[in-house]
């Protein structure tokens, strides 16, 4: 659950719409998936320049699941 609030937390203040920014949590053997869902509108400014925003919400996504002993991935739809 830290994972998935951490992300919405960082991706609701990139976006324009944060009304729109949603997550779906799946479990895929050991590994939590979030599945980001954002308006078209908001994937570029979510995915950045040569993907480096989204790089950078993958790391800290990572380090805190590995804080809590658990592995996350973060994609976007």
């Amino acid at each position: 659950m830290l994972m998935k609030d951490l992300t919405l937390f960082i991706v609701k203040r990139l976006a324009d719409k944060p009304d729109a920014v949603s997550i779906e949590e799946e479990q895929d053997g050991d590994t939590t998936v979030l599945n980001l869902i954002v308006d078209e509108t908001d994937k570029g400014k979510v995915i950045g320049k040569q993907g480096k925003v989204i790089k950078a919400i993958r790391s800290l996504v990572s380090v805190a699941a590995a804080k809590a002993g658990v592995r996350a991935v973060v994609e976007i739809d």
